[in-house]
């Protein structure tokens, strides 16, 4: 049948070198090279259940009353958009189990991304000639964080409600252009103009998905065409990959990846509970919920701007720089600068500029895994940080407390972080060598 098939498309396009080389491409064997797969099935999950979906979706803000089958909402005044999101989850046909599913997807989606992005900083897969595969990667990740936002963001209930106002004072922050910049976006005064619940549909249905897919076409044909990085191991070279071939071994191998991740996300989607925009309720901009927790993307965002001082830059009555803007703004720019710089600072830390298809593992290069974990670490703190008000409510914790100890880890954690797993990385090496320098004698 491919015989057939490659024949048939020969003749008619001249395809058969193209093909031969793809039915050629070899795949190297590690589990770690699964995660932008997943990362590639979930996007694809999410495109087709955001198709479903916005079939029955209103991106309107118009007033209406709820007349519909939940009985605690009955009555109740709300937007059109709230209204049809709560018909999604109670009315259409297998509504709930794709809305949950999308919402799952998109998650796991995310969750992908960060954990390939560990794997090719950890292993220095970002090195030449495939920096700019990993900064495609990046962009991509910044872009899916957005379009997550926006997505619980256009349902309009309490949750996202308050989200979109947090977001609000954070572009208000912006240091001359805030306020200008909100209005652009917003159409006026928080919470703008009824328009603006369309502006964040179009983001989301549209420009940001059609990005994505064009971000993360860049980065497979850039793998492809620099090939697959591969770990060390037996007649493993710089320039010869050992792995399994795309025909027969790797696409039943993929597909059955695919088929694992839509069967895992459709039953998270069906079994396990997310986001019950009709616990919430609509939106007010009089109203306010304690405990309100954004998807677990956005925590270190909400954590940064919780852990930062009232610490606002003046001048007279002027005030330059609002602290919304160091926890909102400055913080995740920094997170994403550190990325984007990285490959440049290692090549002129250590001066190497040669191409590479050999992996490093961890722990090869103590003060890259040093540094990584650290900064991880950071983060991570910041990421915690986020749920304060979570443990205030269910622990107890005094929130106060909890900042006080947060600021304190901020300075204490990271450096221990990096003298440790340096030390550690130096003790594997060493101890690899004194096993492995007997039977090196010998040979």
């Amino acid at each position: 049948m491919i015989r057939r098939a490659t024949r048939f498309l020969d003749e008619r396009a001249g395809a058969a070198p193209i093909l031969r080389k793809a039915l050629r491409y070899v795949f190297p064997d590690n589990w770690s090279f699964l995660l932008g797969e997943i990362a590639l099935y979930s996007f694809i999950v999410l495109v087709l259940t955001g198709i479903y979906l916005t079939f029955f979706f209103e991106p309107s803000l118009k007033d209406t009353v709820y007349h519909g089958s939940y009985e605690p909402l009955q009555g109740q005044k709300m937007s059109e958009a709230y209204r049809s999101v709560v018909d999604i989850s109670f009315k259409v046909k297998a509504g709930l189990l794709i809305r949950q599913t999308h919402h799952w997807a998109a998650d796991v989606f995310v969750v992908a991304i960060v954990l390939h992005l560990l794997r090719v900083f950890f292993t220095g897969a970002f090195r030449k000639p495939r920096d700019l595969t990993y900064y495609v990667g990046i962009l991509m990740l910044m872009t899916a964080l957005l379009e997550g936002f926006l997505g619980y963001s256009i349902v309009d209930d309490l949750l996202s409600g308050m989200g979109l106002a947090i977001a609000y004072s954070v572009v208000l922050s912006l240091p001359v252009v805030g306020a200008s910049v909100a209005v652009l976006i917003w159409g006026g005064a928080y919470p703008g103009l009824p328009s603006f619940e369309s502006r964040m549909y179009i983001a989301h249905v549209f420009l940001l998905p059609v990005a994505i897919a064009i971000l993360l076409s860049v980065h497979l044909l850039l793998v492809a065409a620099r090939h697959h990085t591969q770990f060390p191991g037996p007649k493993r070279t710089e320039r010869r990959v050992v792995g399994l071939p795309m025909v027969p071994a790797y696409v039943p191998r993929t597909l059955g990846l695919a088929f694992a991740v839509v069967a895992v996300l459709v039953l998270l989607g069906g079994l396990v509970q997310i986001n019950p925009i009709w616990q919430w309720g609509p939106y007010s901009v009089a109203n306010g919920t304690n405990g309100a927790q954004p998807d677990w993307y956005l925590g270190w965002l909400i954590g940064a701007l919780r852990l930062m001082p009232g610490f606002d830059v003046t001048m007279g009555n002027y005030t330059l720089i609002p602290n919304p803007f160091w926890g909102g703004v400055l913080f995740p720019l920094l997170v994403f600068a550190f990325l984007f710089a990285w490959p440049s600072i290692e090549r002129r830390h250590t001066g190497d500029r040669d191409f590479h298809n050999l992996l490093d593992r961890p722990r090869d290069v103590p003060w890259r895994t040093a540094v990584g974990a650290s900064v991880f670490s950071f983060v991570s703190i910041v990421f915690l940080a986020g749920a304060m008000d979570r443990v205030a409510v269910s622990v107890g914790v005094p929130y106060t407390w909890q900042i006080w100890i947060f600021r304190a880890a901020l300075l204490v954690v990271p450096p221990i972080v990096f003298i440790v797993t340096r030390r550690m990385c130096s003790e594997l090496r060493e101890r690899e060598w004194v096993e492995v320098e007997p039977t090196v004698a010998r040979e």
